[in-house]
């Protein structure tokens, strides 16, 4: 794989051969142009990582092209000004305008590699930097330690070592998008940008813009498509685009290419695709509501993210973590969900899932007062809904389980229960519920029940 791909500009045909010699034998993919107006055609098909742009052309000089350049915004590459004949006037407004650096002709062969490599190096220092503070949170994997939630990851991990299309499916607020991010930071495009689009810019009048870009009067705005390149392209809710959007991204996927609104050149794309839905898609598809050709493309990799109903022994661990999220990221107070009212969410419907739980945390801290957080206070936020919801989700969730889960499942809410109701007294325990104090503490250990953290009266 090279290691970038640089463009070298100049009129002179000796010095473009040499460059592009000299610089390919050290590992660079390189394009050349003999003028400004080839020059842009390059640029405009693919963005290279570093310019080599010689100042005195016939057709147009290389500061003007610099000018536009920036002046139309989204450089991203550093530009070394090379020439023969210029005064340190020009050099300097090479300079001003943003120019990483200026040689002069005849070039010294050592000090044009060094130049590059220090160019290369400090554009990705600067684009790391600005990874950084774009990054408002850091990837989180899905949380849980439950058998499901073990399952997913590991799928997941197995998942980001290929750049196959992949198809998310789980129900809204499940973490479809969560799962999309942390499978990106495992891959080997975790260096590239992850560009969610969202459905709702889909239906919008202006997608084809935010989408391919648009060019006007030599004047390029790049969309996300391009955004996305040598990283992840997530849309969210694919079920939900209309007609001309699918036929659109079909297009793309067929054609691993793209043209700007207003341009006239195919554009490559270089993206992992990564896809969710609520919907069945091939219900969808039955239904003439999504194209039969998208939806193969899409559905050859699918993983399903888990209704929170389905690991509900992992709430009291979600319940944490949200807490601690809130009161570091929004500085809200400290407040703690006893056992009970653990287990009383344990056995909620959650009907949107993560989402609904997340809020509820939010909502809990900041109306609520008090170090502990009371049964009451839950039910009331939660308002009238039923702790178990509709006919359907009253059936306990370890009814759907293998047997052995459903057993591990029932025990561990029933001791932990027990256990906060005797103050954490193993042996009051152990005389309550008629099990013998040794075994006993073999199934509050195999259950990973952390009793030794409560007050024991032995």
């Amino acid at each position: 794989m090279p290691e970038a791909y640089v463009l070298v500009v100049d009129d002179e045909p000796d010095i473009r051969q040499l460059v592009s010699e000299i610089l390919a034998d050290e590992g660079y993919e390189v394009a050349v142009a003999e003028n400004a107006a080839m020059a842009r055609q390059f640029r405009e098909s693919r963005t290279p990582d570093l310019v080599l742009l010689d100042i005195w052309m016939p057709d147009e000089d290389g500061v003007t092209l610099l000018s536009d350049w920036m002046t139309a915004g989204n450089v991203s590459f550093p530009v070394i000004m090379m020439s023969g004949h210029a005064t340190i006037e020009t050099a300097v407004e090479a300079t001003r305008l943003g120019a990483y650096d200026f040689l002069e002709k005849p070039l010294s062969l050592a000090k044009l590699l060094l130049t590059v490599e220090r160019a290369m190096e400090h554009a990705r220092l600067k684009q790391e930097n600005t990874r950084l503070l774009r990054r408002v949170e850091p990837v989180v994997e899905p949380i849980g330690r439950s058998v499901a939630m073990e399952r997913l990851r590991e799928q997941a991990r197995r998942l980001a070592q290929h750049d196959a299309g992949l198809l998310l499916v789980g129900e809204p607020g499940s973490g479809k998008e969560v799962l999309a991010r942390y499978i990106h930071a495992q891959s080997s495009r975790r260096n590239g940008p992850f560009i969610d689009v969202g459905t709702g810019l889909l239906a919008h009048g202006s997608a084809s813009i935010a989408l391919f870009g648009k060019e006007d009067d030599g004047v390029v705005s790049r969309g996300l498509l391009e955004q996305a390149y040598g990283g992840v392209l997530f849309l969210d809710e694919v079920a939900d685009m209309d007609d001309g959007a699918q036929s659109r991204l079909l297009s793309v996927l067929e054609t691993q290419s793209f043209i700007r609104v207003g341009g006239t050149r195919a554009i490559p794309v270089d993206f992992r695709l990564i896809a969710s839905t609520r919907k069945p898609l091939a219900d969808e598809m039955r239904a003439g509501r999504f194209r039969p050709e998208l939806f193969y493309l899409l559905s050859g990799l699918t993983l399903k993210t888990p209704a929170l109903r389905e690991h509900s022994e992992d709430v009291p661990e979600l319940l944490n973590y949200y807490v601690d999220y809130f009161v570091s990221r929004e500085k809200l107070p400290f407040r703690k969900f006893p056992v009970p009212v653990q287990n009383y969410l344990r056995h909620y419907a959650w009907c949107g899932n993560l989402r609904e739980l997340k809020n509820l945390v939010q909502r809990l801290l900041i109306l609520g007062s008090g170090t502990e957080i009371t049964l009451d206070e839950v039910k009331a936020v939660l308002g009238e809904q039923p702790a178990m919801g509709d006919a359907r989700s009253r059936v306990p969730d370890y009814y759907e389980m293998p047997i052995k889960e459903a057993r591990d499942s029932f025990e561990k809410g029933y001791l932990e229960y027990h256990l906060d109701k005797f103050g954490g007294s193993v042996a009051r325990l152990s005389n309550a519920i008629g099990l013998e104090r040794t075994h006993l503490y073999r199934k509050l250990n195999a259950l990973g029940i952390k009793f030794r953290d409560k007050k024991l009266d032995l």
